[in-house]
């Protein structure tokens, strides 16, 4: 597959998160496994799927071993950050792997392993589909909202889809929610403030992205409009109640970090001083120490078939 230079709308260090997006990945691998058996099940044999934003490769990793229990076939990986599509692609093989070994353990009537090809590049480009093999399967999680034409993007994917092909775009659902209402550190719905914020922050950040266009409608309507068919959408839960393992609470406390950040001057000066006292792992309200940390979202995928 081709390699040529990239980059991100958004202006993002994503390869500084790494460290974060594989923690997550592993909070999230269960769902994301269910999610991609559900979404090769009825693709043709020797199917084709294409990763598009792929990251750190949590879902890579659940398309591999969905592939290969059903003999095999073809995984694309795509992003525009090469430190990304390392992680992903090595996630990818290592899980096609396992599958393979792990063949006699597995409920499927052939297994067989996965091709792991990369793409590195830029997932806004307007020639995106010369780039990919036509595919039976594109996937797109939480990377459409970070381009500047988002109708245009959602184009390009189901370009990319060969007849009869499934584009599969993960955007919007819930936010993740970690904490209790009430902390006993500054007032009460902290979180529900950093997440405002938050939302607010993104608005900016859209507003300020060079060519930006609008898009004011749901994500059904954008693949109708790409000239998709048969429309549909669900949504997965990814739920860790409390008491949780350590790997939530550091979850958490790197969330709520990075929502504060994220804010800025826009917290007020009694919310800084609590989120400081929560992520301090030397202060009594460290989060980190608590029970009643947990992580609970939904995150909705939108459907489309090119016929």
């Amino acid at each position: 597959m081709a390699v040529m230079s990239a980059h991100t709308h958004d202006d993002l260090n994503w390869a500084a998160k790494l460290p974060s997006m594989r923690r997550a990945d592993a909070l999230f691998e269960k769902a994301l496994r269910d999610v991609a058996e559900r979404l090769v099940r009825d693709l043709p044999a020797q199917a084709t799927v294409v990763d598009v934003g792929c990251g750190s490769g949590g879902m890579s990793r659940a398309l591999a071993s969905a592939l290969a229990c059903r003999g095999g076939g073809t995984l694309v990986l795509l992003d525009a950050v090469a430190e990304l599509l390392h992680a992903a692609s090595e996630a990818a093989r290592s899980a096609s792997d396992a599958t393979v070994a792990d063949a006699d353990s597995v409920d499927a009537p052939v297994v067989a392993p996965v091709r792991v090809r990369t793409v590195l590049a830029d997932a806004g480009r307007s020639d995106l589909p010369a780039l990919l093999p036509e595919a039976d399967l594109v996937w797109a999680s939480s990377v459409v909202h970070h381009l500047p034409d988002q109708q245009k993007a959602v184009g390009s994917l189901a370009a990319a889809l060969r007849h009869g092909g499934l584009l599969a775009v993960a955007e919007g659902g819930l936010a993740a929610r970690c904490l209790p209402w009430d902390l006993g550190v500054g007032e009460p719905g902290l979180e529900a403030r950093l997440i405002s914020v938050r939302e607010a922050w993104f608005g900016e950040l859209r507003a300020g992205m060079k060519d930006v266009v609008r898009m004011p409608y749901g994500w059904g309507a954008a693949l109708g409009k790409a000239g998709l068919s048969g429309i549909s959408s669900f949504s997965y839960l990814v739920d860790h109640p409390a008491p949780a393992a350590q790997l939530v609470s550091d979850f958490a406390v790197e969330r709520v970090t990075w929502l504060a950040e994220t804010a800025g001057d826009k917290l007020t000066a009694g919310d800084h001083a609590a989120v400081q006292s929560l992520v301090d792992p030397n202060s009594a309200d460290y989060l980190g120490h608590r029970a009643d940390v947990h992580l609970l979202s939904a995150s909705t995928v939108h459907c489309g078939w090119r016929r």
